[in-house]
C-alpha cells in the first residue's frame, strides 16, 4: 500500500512534511513501480495517448491516501482491443477475468493484472470529447523511477464525481481544497454534459456534495493566517466533513 509520504517521486506536491521521509519505500511501492514500468513500456510501444487516473493520479496531485492498484485511460479512436491485449502480453500484464476482450467492448474496460507483482490494472477506453481533452492536458509526473502522464486536479475532480464512491468523494473534495486553481465552472460543465449522456443526474448531485464538503472544510476555523494546508484536510477531516449518507442494500 503506498502512502504519499514515502514516495520521493510526489513529494515536492506533498509539502515540507515529506522531506523527512524522502527514499523509504515499502514493498507495496516496488509492486506498483513494477506494474506501472510495464504498462508505461507497453502503452508507449503503441504510441497512444494516454494517463493515469486513480489512485496514483491523485497521490501525484498531492492527495495523502493509499492505493493498491492502477487505473489508466487510453484514447478509444486510437487503439484496438486486440492490440492492447498483444501489446501488454509482451510486457506481463495478462486479463484477470475470462473474456476479458469481451467485456472490454461492451463496457470499455480492460480488466488486468500484471504476472509479477499482481498488482491489478484497470485500462479504460476513452472517447468522449471530455476525456479526450483531459488525455491533451494531462502532464508527467514520477512515481520512482517511472515517469508517466497523470491527469489534472480538474480533470480528476471530474472522474472521481462520476465515479461518486465514498473514497471518490473524499479524493475529490481534497482535490478542490489542495487546487483552488481549479475552475470549477468547467468542472460543472463536464459534469453536467456527461450527467445528460448517462442520463444520471445523480453525478450532479454527487459533485454538489464534494463543493458542500470543500466548502464546510474551508469555513472551519484556521489556526494560522494562510491558504489550507494538506496537514488541515488529512486525518479523516474530509470524511468527517461529508454529509452522512442512508445506507442503502
Amino acid at each position: 500500500m503506498l502512502d504519499v509520504k514515502t514516495r520521493s517521486g510526489v513529494c515536492d506536491s506533498a509539502g515540507s512534511r515529506c522531506r523527512d521521509v524522502r527514499g523509504k519505500r515499502g514493498r507495496g511501492e516496488r509492486r506498483l513501480e513494477g506494474a506501472l514500468a510495464a504498462l508505461a513500456t507497453a502503452l508507449g510501444a503503441i504510441g497512444a495517448p494516454w494517463m493515469i487516473i486513480g489512485g496514483l493520479a491523485v497521490i501525484s496531485r498531492g492527495v495523502r491516501r493509499m492505493t493498491t492498484d492502477i487505473d489508466a485511460a487510453v484514447r478509444g479512436d486510437a487503439v484496438r482491443v486486440d492490440q492492447l491485449l498483444d501489446a501488454f502480453a509482451r510486457f506481463g500484464i495478462e486479463p484477470r477475468i475470462d473474456g476479458a476482450a469481451t467485456f472490454a467492448r461492451r463496457n470499455l474496460v480492460l480488466l488486468l493484472r500484471h504476472r509479477a507483482t499482481g498488482v491489478d490494472l484497470d485500462v479504460s477506453l476513452s472517447w468522449t470529447a471530455f476525456e479526450h481533452d483531459a488525455l491533451a492536458s494531462a502532464t508527467p509526473s514520477r512515481f520512482g523511477s517511472v515517469r508517466v502522464p497523470m491527469a489534472t486536479p480538474e480533470a480528476l475532480v471530474v472522474f472521481k464525481s462520476l465515479a461518486a464512491r465514498p473514497q471518490d468523494i473524499e479524493d475529490a473534495t481534497t482535490l478542490l481544497l489542495l487546487h483552488p486553481e481549479i475552475d470549477l465552472a468547467r468542472v460543472r460543465r463536464a459534469v453536467h454534459t456527461l450527467a445528460l449522456a448517462a442520463e444520471e443526474p445523480a453525478i450532479d448531485r454527487a459533485l454538489e456534495t464534494v463543493i458542500a464538503a470543500r466548502d464546510a472544510l474551508a469555513a472551519q476555523p484556521r489556526s494560522s493566517p494562510g491558504r489550507v494546508t494538506r496537514e488541515r484536510v488529512s486525518d479523516g477531516k474530509v470524511r468527517r466533513a461529508l454529509p452522512k449518507r442512508r445506507r442503502t442494500t
